[in-house]
């Protein structure tokens, strides 16, 4: 289940039917754990491997800013979704404090930041 989207059976760039998933972390273990949190793109495959006339540009695959945004976007939904958790359970006035733990937080389970 993605967190970045709710709709998961359609490309989040084109809302074309989903063919594939792109992962927004990957490595030893951060795959699976990543995967697990919903940190997952729906794509086509046009938009996540299929190179059209050669330009990589249309591709995540090919074009790092594409690759670095999804990333950022994923770890502010994370932090999102992990701060509406706690709020769900504390009051209004804590949430600039989880603010920043939802920072530390993506921090130490995946070891890396993008923002």
């Amino acid at each position: 289940m993605s967190i970045v989207t709710e709709y998961e059976c359609l490309s989040a760039f084109s809302a074309r039917p989903k063919e594939c998933d792109h992962h927004l972390i990957y490595g030893t273990g951060l795959r699976e754990l990543a995967d697990k949190d919903g940190l997952i793109l729906p794509l086509c495959h046009d938009e996540h491997t299929i190179c059209k006339d050669g330009d990589r540009t249309q591709i995540i695959h090919g074009n790092a800013a594409a690759g670095k945004l999804s990333k950022m976007l994923g770890e502010v939904i994370w932090e999102q979704d992990y701060i509406a958790r706690r709020l769900a359970i504390a009051t209004e006035s804590t949430a600039d404090l989880w603010r920043a733990e939802a920072r530390e937080q993506f921090l130490k389970r995946y070891g890396i930041k993008f923002l």
